[in-house]
């Protein structure tokens, strides 16, 4: 889009190039052009000239911020302002401008439109100074430029073609009502695009302008389209109305299909091919005249626009004449109906001469021979002619026989009620071609899908926007008068013809009954040609600014990209006119003509014209509900209720209008509105819709509020956490696959990352990480939001990303995290220990823990797996999460043909057939779909493997603290190693070791969910599962418990097996039972006897523990080794942080050997139920 701006000087000593720069810099932002590029060599115009600038622009129009922002001319910039006292905003010059600066360029703004290629030839061109001309800021005032295109446009051809026949089928009262409907209609929609369009600038583009920016790009162009589609559909109206009134009522004889002496369908259809194809050569002729030059249809507007004027004060001085003298036109009328007056010259049988009595031409048409004792029509010759007045007169009292309707069946007589009619019903019709027909079927509604169309148009003055002197000023004013005046003139004229001319006239649609002249032109003064000649002229100049408005239309769709399947349609000639968008338009107003009937086409444009008038009237009722802080129209004569009564009346109409009609209309504009929506171009316009669903979001935000989801409504909302590179790439891809995979684009999903530094330091890489995010959740179709924390360490970092993400109600309830790779490389700890510290955090925050192993072996979403199993091993019950999510995943194509396999883990006093039953039952009231099995984890002794295997994990952990250990630090832990040798010589006493080995601690008293273990293993049910095997960390409580800043000291975890607390984990292993205290058995004393030295010092609880990982480890890849994943409840950390490399060497163990693997951790709330 280019815009040509008009600016003035205001003062002297400023150069038009310093104008001219800081027009660019107002408007910088757009992509340059080659009309820009050849402006910037030219010479400087002369200073007492006005300087033209031209902008060449994106079609994205900068609202937002158009005076900010700005980056050329900073250097000149500085020096401009240097020594003007402002100092304290010199170093911000560049982008935020001297408010003096900006004030003249302001102050002339325009937005009349020119092409590119056509400033570039008036502005280079040197040998043609005559084209060197300043483009004059726009003139037109409110008469000319609104008051007068509107009426032009109002006033059409229903008014002069089926005004009359709508009074005569519907009646005075019906026929007022639907006029007074669709006039409320238009002027309740005025009111709202007055508001709008006094809203700020409107630059050329009208309608499609004011309903995009207000209700965004994709309503912005489904209603443009429609509005497009109307005013193209309205040239084809205009097109037939003008070969109607040709071929009818000026040269009947031109017909190429003889329409003379056939009946019925044959003339209907010879007729309808008449229309096809004049119709068809007037649109050539009208197209190739738009092609030609726009200009020379712009000057017969006022030509055709006096045809219309004229018209009209001559039907108003011939109704006035008819209360003085009426013209006369009889009609002539056999028993009750109506005669075509063709063909004969008198209306009588017989005429009584001097000779005697004669034949009339008019017994010549309806008998055999013309003497008396013919034989003539039974109907004929039964009933009488008599000869009325066409045109009584308005003082004649017609009125009251015109005032109800009169609705025909196609093919019924057009008959005077009043009169006697000597008739046999059952005989049919004879000689039908002589009656006065009614063409088609005619029903109220029919009626009003013919009317609407001769009240549009009231967009003609806001369309030339770019043409007016003040637009806020002459848009509302010119409009409501022009809907004032057309409406007073609609509803005097129903009265009018009511009154003045015979009912059969008025019903007599093409004036068959009163020698073939158009009904209102009976009534005209002081001729009916006055009217016919000015119909036909100003139907053919409203066709013409049809074809040359909806071309520009569609250009302007084009151009914004919104619709890329529009794009060519943006092209036109070197001077900016749509050769394309012409040709489409021609194409479809052909469709139109093709129709070839006036009453089909009018109820097409009236849907598209409805639906736009409703979008209007709907976004002045959003902004104005909504109260957008720039909804500051200067028209103040409007409210909310006014412009939704209006959106009503147009939603009421459409349907009124045709039921089906609508529904294809709307089709349409919904069909264009989600394609807009998926393949269009993202446009921000600040549209009403934004704010909408801003209030929306708002609303609902506040009623989750109101509490937490029910467990039916429970679904996991992630927060996945990823890594990046220092090119700030992600990198863990896969970990966005598994979401999608999980989300199905359900629910919530932010994608966080964290950064280490400052957030002033690190902005730029902030930034690229967030675009990094954004780019790889589109490629993986992952809907949600990302997040991008920067604080001085990682792990804060993190924290800060768990705490703030999401927003009121509107939260995350589970974390997605990779496992660490490399975490037992040295330069790794802080990663392990960054992952344990968020283990323990999303503890405390009670939210779910999902964290996938070897993410890199996961399947992408373009993989399918056509078999295979998820195995669930469901050790502890967490709420339901490992059943919750192996369902999810099946939802989605990739994990769709694999089966689930539970697998739950028995101890010896278990009954393992009733918790299988137990468990079939459980699942299937879950309605969940899998394969179950009980494992039994029988008794065995600690192995020597699992003893190496300890041995290694805590000499590696002695290792690593001493790598990380200070001066002093080192001296403690000395200490706490000969402590721990001391307490390794009072552990050879065998009593002590099978204490060590069998009994917890019983918990303190004041938990309620605490139990010493001989009270929970008394109370627990055989089919008990979290009493089973149990990996996570025991609730005991000890009476002087470590808190995270206080943690025990290794010299304290070393005291003796009498007095040592375990404050982590369950001295159960294998689902041994506790043996009483001091009770030594044969295997203990073999295992103590038999170990090595150096597995004296290990710390039982570990090998314990280790024992635990490595058979369920076993066991697990036994069975789950060919799995295509594996669900794990994961252990929870241990609350002494002196033990967090041993909590990942367990884990490490637990899941040695298998594939993919998703640890899977609860939030402390059941998430499935078996409910309804």
């Amino acid at each position: 889009m280019s815009l040509r701006f008009t600016v003035s000087k205001s003062d002297g000593d400023r150069r038009p190039s310093d104008i001219q720069g800081e027009v660019n810099q107002l408007f910088e932002g757009d992509e340059p052009s080659a009309c820009g590029a050849a402006a910037a060599g030219e010479d400087a115009p002369a200073d007492d000239e006005d300087v033209v600038v031209v902008l060449k622009g994106d079609s994205n129009p900068k609202e937002s911020s158009p005076f900010i922002n700005s980056s050329e001319a900073a250097a000149e910039k500085s020096q401009q302002y240097d020594g003007k006292n402002m100092a304290l905003f010199e170093e911000e010059m560049d982008t935020r401008p001297m408010v003096s600066s900006l004030l003249s360029t302001l102050a002339n703004y325009s937005n009349l439109p020119q092409g590119c290629k056509e400033h570039e030839e008036a502005e280079n061109n040197e040998a043609e100074p005559a084209r060197k001309k300043p483009v004059k800021a726009p003139q037109l005032g409110t008469l000319m430029g609104v008051y007068m295109p509107c009426i032009q446009n109002i006033f059409g051809v229903i008014l002069f073609l089926r005004m009359t026949w709508l009074v005569g089928i519907g009646g005075v009262i019906g026929t007022f009502i639907i006029v007074f409907m669709c006039c409320a209609t238009t002027m309740l929609t005025a009111i709202s695009m007055s508001a709008i369009a006094t809203n700020g600038v409107v630059p050329a583009g009208g309608s499609y302008y004011m309903i995009s920016r207000s209700l965004g790009p994709e309503f912005g162009g489904a209603v443009g389209i429609c509005f497009y589609l109307g005013t193209t559909y309205a040239g084809a109206m205009y097109i037939l109305g003008a070969i109607e009134l040709l071929l009818i009522y000026i040269a009947p004889k031109a017909a190429i299909f003889p329409i003379e002496g056939l009946e019925g369908a044959e003339a209907e259809a010879a007729l309808l091919n008449n229309m096809r194809v004049y119709g068809t050569i007037l649109l050539t002729s009208m197209a190739t005249v738009v092609f030609v030059g726009v200009k020379y249809v712009n000057k017969l507007a006022l030509v055709f626009l006096a045809c219309v004027i004229l018209s009209i004060l001559a039907v108003y001085a011939g109704v006035i004449k008819t209360g003085i003298e009426p013209p006369i036109f009889p009609v002539c009328i056999l028993g009750n109906r109506t005669l075509v007056w063709k063909n004969f010259d008198v209306c009588a049988k017989t005429l009584e001469t001097a000779n005697g009595t004669v034949t009339t031409q008019l017994w010549n048409i309806f008998c055999d021979s013309p003497f008396l004792n013919a034989t003539c029509d039974k109907y004929f010759a039964a009933n009488n002619v008599t000869q009325i007045q066409g045109i009584p007169g308005i003082t004649s009292g017609v009125l009251a026989d015109n005032l109800f309707g009169t609705y025909y069946e196609k093919g019924d007589l057009v008959d005077k009620s009043v009169l006697e009619s000597v008739q046999d019903h059952d005989e049919p019709v004879t000689n039908a071609n002589r009656y006065v027909l009614a063409d088609i079927t005619s029903f109220f509604t029919l009626l009003v899908g013919i009317y609407f169309p001769s009240v549009t148009g009231i967009m003609a003055g806001s369309n030339r926007s770019g043409d007016l002197r003040d637009a806020q000023k002459s848009i509302p004013i010119g409009t409501i008068a022009a809907i004032t005046t057309t409406s007073t003139v609609y509803m005097s004229s129903v009265f009018l013809f009511g009154a003045c001319i015979e009912g059969v006239v008025l019903r007599d649609k093409f004036g068959e009954g009163v020698h073939g002249n158009l009904v209102i032109g009976t009534l005209a003064w002081p001729s009916p040609w006055v009217i016919v000649i000015g119909s036909f002229f100003s139907t053919c100049g409203a066709g013409l600014q049809s074809l040359t408005g909806a071309p520009r239309l569609l250009q302007a769709i084009a151009k914004d990209g919104i619709v890329p399947a529009l794009r060519i349609f943006g092209h036109g000639k070197a001077n900016g006119e749509p050769t394309w968008s012409l040709l489409l338009t021609a194409c479809i107003c052909e469709s139109g003509i093709l129709i070839a009937s006036l009453d089909a086409v009018a109820p097409i444009l009236s849907m598209f014209f409805l639906m736009c008038y409703m979008f209007v009237n709907l976004a002045c009722a959003l902004q104005t509900l909504l109260r957008t802080p720039n909804w500051r129209p200067r028209f103040k004569f409007y409210h909310w209720t006014l412009s939704f009564l209006g959106m009503s009346l147009c939603l009421t109409l459409m349907f009124i209008c045709s039921w089906y009609y609508a529904i294809v209309a709307m089709g349409i504009a919904g069909s264009i509105y989600k394609y807009i929506e998926f393949a269009g171009a993202e446009k921000e316009w600040g549209d009403g819709i934004r704010g909408l669903s801003l209030s929306a979001a708002r609303y609902a935000l506040m009623r989750l509020e109101e509490g937490p989801p029910h467990t039916k409504n429970w679904r996991p909302q992630l927060l996945v956490l990823v890594s990046t590179d220092a090119e700030q790439n992600v990198e863990q891809p896969r970990l966005l696959s598994l979401t999608n995979q999980l989300k199905a684009g359900k629910g919530l999903t932010i994608v966080g990352t964290a950064l280490e530094g400052t957030y002033l330091a690190n902005h730029e890489q902030a930034q690229r990480a967030d675009q990094a995010l954004r780019k790889l959740m589109e490629t993986e179709k992952v809907k949600g939001f990302c997040q991008v924390t920067v604080s001085s360490n990682l792990r804060d970092a993190t924290s800060h990303l768990l705490q703030a993400s999401g927003l009121g109600g509107l939260k995350h309830n589970a974390v997605l995290v990779s496992w660490p790779r490399n975490w037992k490389h040295g330069d790794e700890h802080q990663t392990w220990r960054n992952f344990v510290e968020l283990v323990r955090e999303t503890t405390i925050a009670r939210l779910a823990l999902l964290v996938p192993k070897n993410i890199s072996a996961f399947p992408s979403n373009g993989e399918r797996f056509s078999e295979g199993h998820i195995d669930v091993w469901w050790i502890v019950h967490d709420g339901g999460m490992l059943m919750l999510l192996p369902f999810l995943l099946r939802q989605h194509k990739v994990w769709r043909k694999c089966k689930m396999r539970i697998f739950t883990v028995a101890q010896m006093d278990d009954n393992s057939i009733q918790m299988k039953k137990d468990l079939t039952t459980f699942l299937y009231h879950l309605r969940i779909d899998a394969m179950i099995e009980v494992v039994e984890m029988h008794d065995s002794d600690i192995s020597a493997y699992t003893y190496e295997k300890t041995l290694v994990m805590e000499q590696r952990s002695q290792m690593l603290k001493q790598i990380n250990l200070t001066k002093t630090e080192r001296e403690r832990e000395i200490q706490s190693i000969t402590d721990s040798s001391r307490g390794s010589i009072r552990r050879k006493n065998p009593a002590a070791v099978t204490t060590q080995l069998s009994v917890t601690e019983e918990p303190p008293a004041t938990s309620k969910e605490e139990k010493p273990e001989e009270e929970s293993k008394s109370a627990s049910s055989p089919v008990s599962p979290p009493a089973q095997v149990q990996l996570i960390h025991d609730n005991t409580t000890p009476a002087s418990p470590a808190t995270p800043a206080t943690p025990l000291t290794p010299a304290e975890e070393t005291q003796s097996p009498g007095e040592q607390i375990q404050r982590t984990w369950t001295e159960k292993c294998d689902g041994k039972a506790a043996k009483p205290l001091g009770v030594t058995t044969e295997e203990d004393i073999k295992d103590i006897f038999n170990m090595k030295p150096e597995w004296e010092n290990l710390n039982q609880s570990n090998v314990r523990r280790m024992h635990t990982a490595l058979r369920l480890n076993e066991v697990i890849h036994k069975k789950s080794s060919e799995a295509k994943l594996v669900l794990l409840n994961m252990p929870g950390p241990p609350k002494n942080r002196t033990s967090d490399e041993n909590y990942m060497e367990f884990l490490e163990v637990l899941t040695e050997g298998l594939n993919r693997v998703l640890l899977v951790r609860g939030g402390g709330r059941e998430v499935i139920t078996i409910y309804s």
